[in-house]
């Protein structure tokens, strides 16, 4: 319950179930599941982190929200493999991505991330921290801001063994911070937060940036993508189709109320209504996104 809530408190959602072809297997840390060269973990409240594994050492992709779910992650690691964690990337500022990292402290990895990941830590980490603990309570003990000690402003890649992760930084778009992982063994491509299946997509950065970006990611080949919500696994580029009819829909929809005078705090009612059925949490978060939509747009 409190998982729900801290979710719900940032105003990030959680991931899905797991799929039915999914090879399940259950300890007493996680449920585990091999997903063409990639490990996806079931922590906790429906939570799925990610890890992926070389010849000679291992990458953590998003350490989970809070330290007590970043260490049932590297629970889960050291149960499979005694292999060094070389590497955690960051994908981008928001909590439930990040505030598992100092779980991670004693294996002296390298915390990866964007190059303004810092400058968005460090403006908005204290409040986050002080809402985790608000929601969480003892359970968020441990939980603090790691600041990433390798940074990435255009395109960076970590070598596994036998294994090769790229990592690029993309302008604005779900934030001004958003990094993307493409293994290239198996031409898996973790899209984090720039790829929302089934539930709503939360607009952090620009709404513009967003769809140039989608347009830019949708061009690059990839077997598979890794949604930052939804299931474990999605189609590429074909899962980026209702994302970016939605992104589309507020964009057109937000010039128009702006251009004909409908003011700010009604524009949410004539944007996009189309895709309410569309989408989970769509009235939590819709005027959210329309609001910061329609103060970038109306200054074009």
């Amino acid at each position: 319950m409190k998982n729900t809530l801290l979710l719900a408190a940032f105003a990030f959602l959680g991931l899905t179930a797991f799929s039915q072809n999914d090879n399940v297997i259950n300890d007493k840390n996680a449920q585990k599941r091999d997903v063409k060269g990639f490990h996806a973990i079931r922590i906790s409240g429906g939570i799925d982190l990610y890890f992926s594994q070389g010849d000679e050492a291992v990458a953590v992709i998003d350490p989970g929200g809070s330290f007590a779910e970043g260490s049932g992650l590297r629970a889960a690691i050291r149960a499979r493999t005694d292999q060094p964690i070389r590497y955690v990337i960051l994908t981008h500022v928001h909590p439930d991505h990040v505030f598992g990292a100092a779980a991670f402290r004693d294996d002296h990895p390298d915390f990866v991330g964007h190059a303004k990941l810092p400058g968005a830590l460090a403006q908005r980490g204290d409040y986050y921290v002080r809402r985790l603990r608000s929601t969480l309570g003892d359970e968020a003990n441990g939980t603090e801001i790691v600041v990433p000690t390798v940074l990435v402003a255009d395109k960076l890649d970590l070598d596994l063994g036998s294994r090769r992760l790229t990592l690029r930084a993309h302008g604005p778009a779900h934030t001004d911070n958003d990094l993307t992982v493409f293994d290239q063994n198996t031409r898996t491509f973790w899209l984090a937060d720039l790829l929302f299946v089934d539930r709503i997509p939360v607009i952090d950065g620009s709404l513009v940036g967003w769809l140039e970006q989608l347009d830019q990611l949708t061009a690059i080949p990839a077997d598979r993508a890794v949604p930052g919500h939804g299931p474990v696994s999605v189609p590429w580029p074909a899962a980026a189709e209702p994302e970016r009819r939605y992104l589309a829909a507020v964009a057109r929809d937000t010039r128009e109320a702006i251009k004909t005078g409908i003011g700010i705090a009604n524009a949410y009612q004539h944007v996009a209504n189309s895709e309410r059925g569309n989408w989970l949490l769509f009235d939590e978060y819709h005027p959210r996104n329309v609001t910061a939509s329609y103060k970038e747009l109306e200054w074009e």
